[in-house]
């Protein structure tokens, strides 16, 4: 592959122009925006550097100049929407700040599906990234714990988001592509459901629905399982 180093490197510490030669055509937000554009259009299988290329208007080989590997691609893209988180002055309210981050994250997910797939450590220290992180770590200043127990909390408070997100994504992607509706789906299966607790071979299911028969609040279970971790940091009384 053109340009692919033999060794790791990092793409922002690659100068995004020598000065020496004509201006490029396209910067690296051009190439970003354009990734982005296709991914949100088609899915991130349908970014190559082919159809990047095709969106910006250029040759493949040409584009190999600005992005070396189809993974600077990717993170490319992962730092443009990284820069889409809104970084206010923190409240001196850590837990209320650090709740309102991760139903940010939540929302920038819906709005960019393909986002769960490159949520990785490997992408998490882009130049947006980075005033992300450093933001989040503003918000948690009135938080008595070493910065590492700090870090570890953002990381399993986005590991959860992130896992939750993709649940919603995969199951709002299998309803468009069945040939009937939710609700009639849903009908049938609590039928079947029903008939199977009413056996009595499974009377602590049977106990569980009856106590609480639905539906279920998603809204609700999202704020109870972020809630339930930042308790887990929070310093035992």
């Amino acid at each position: 592959m053109a340009g692919r180093a033999a060794v790791p490197e990092v793409i922002w510490a690659r100068p995004e122009r020598t000065g020496r030669g004509p201006k490029p055509a396209f910067t690296r937000a051009d190439v970003a925006a354009a990734a982005v554009r296709i991914a949100d259009a088609q899915g991130l299988d349908g970014v190559s550097m082919r159809h990047v290329a095709a969106e910006l208007g250029c040759g493949t080989m040409s584009l190999y100049n600005y992005v070396p590997r189809k993974e600077d691609l990717y993170e490319l893209m992962v730092d443009a929407i990284s820069g889409e988180h809104e970084l206010w002055e923190p409240t001196g309210d850590w837990r209320a700040d650090i709740l309102r981050v991760a139903h940010q994250t939540r929302g920038l997910m819906h709005r960019h599906p393909w986002m769960p797939r490159l949520m990785s450590p490997v992408y998490g220290f882009s130049p947006n990234a980075l005033r992300y992180l450093e933001h989040c770590m503003a918000c948690m200043d009135p938080f008595d714990a070493p910065y590492g127990t700090k870090m570890e909390l953002l990381g399993m408070l986005n590991g959860c988001v992130t896992a939750y997100v993709s649940t919603e994504l995969s199951t709002a992607e299998r309803v468009r592509s069945l040939p009937w509706t939710q609700e009639q789906e849903n009908a049938v299966r609590v039928a079947y459901l029903g008939s199977q607790v009413a056996s009595g071979a499974y009377p602590r299911l049977a106990a569980a629905f009856t106590e609480d028969a639905g539906p279920i609040d998603m809204e609700a279970v999202f704020n109870r399982m972020l809630d339930r971790v930042l308790d887990g940091f929070e310093p035992k009384r």
